[in-house]
């Protein structure tokens, strides 16, 4: 585990906690596991799929009922960013503020993060 002992690796905003306890019922699984992986424009993107079982490996962090599961790979990645959840005029969906980021794309979905290889 990467971090401060007995500080989460990331925090949920309010609307995050309710859109992903919501999706946790709705699909009927355990959590959201959020990993990263190469891609985009920019290097790298933001992953997110429902679980039914927790890794071992898997970082869980839970807030008032909702679940997330840090693939073991996105930790040091992760760690300090709070995730939120958005609803605008056009579009909703989950929003990164993450501390580790050095760069975005234009369109918001790929990210380079400080001191990793392109």
């Amino acid at each position: 585990m990467f971090g401060i002992p007995g500080k989460a690796p990331v925090t949920l905003t309010p609307a995050a906690v309710r859109q992903i306890s919501r999706l946790m019922e709705r699909q009927g699984v355990s959590g959201l596991r959020i990993g990263v992986k190469k891609g985009g424009c920019a290097g790298m993107e933001y992953t997110m799929d429902y679980v039914s079982d927790v890794d071992p490996m898997d970082e869980v962090v839970e807030q008032d009922g909702a679940r997330v599961m840090i693939a073991p790979m996105a930790q040091m990645f992760l760690f300090g960013t709070e995730i939120d959840y958005e609803t605008m005029l056009l579009e909703s969906g989950f929003k990164f503020r993450n501390p580790n980021v050095a760069e975005a794309c234009g369109c918001g979905e790929s990210i380079k993060f400080k001191d990793a290889e392109a």
